[in-house]
């Protein structure tokens, strides 16, 4: 099982078209073969951070999500919201529910 912190700090007015977009992507990428969990999570201190919280079968199956067409979407509309390049954190979960 691999997990992925990724981390996105969006410009201020792009938060709402951020959290339209990401939406759409969680809800596809949960349809995926081998993804196990697509979390979207927004900061309470400052409402521009973000934390996608993704968690796949393995390898193989964290490769082909960057793949799919609702991936690519995702990736091309939020490149210009972005107020810093998004931060990705690769883990091996150890203990998860």
């Amino acid at each position: 099982m691999i997990a992925t912190l990724v981390y996105v700090d969006v410009m201020p007015g792009y938060v709402e078209a951020f959290k339209k977009i990401t939406l759409y992507n969680h809800e596809n990428s949960r349809r995926e073969p081998g993804n196990i969990r697509f979390d979207l999570l927004q900061s309470n201190e400052d409402p521009t951070k973000f934390v996608l919280f993704e968690v796949y079968a393995d390898e193989k199956a964290a490769a082909e999500h960057k793949k799919t067409p609702h991936y690519l979407r995702w990736r091309d509309e939020v490149a210009s919201y972005m107020a810093s390049p998004r931060r990705a954190l690769p883990t091996t979960p150890l203990a998860f529910d």
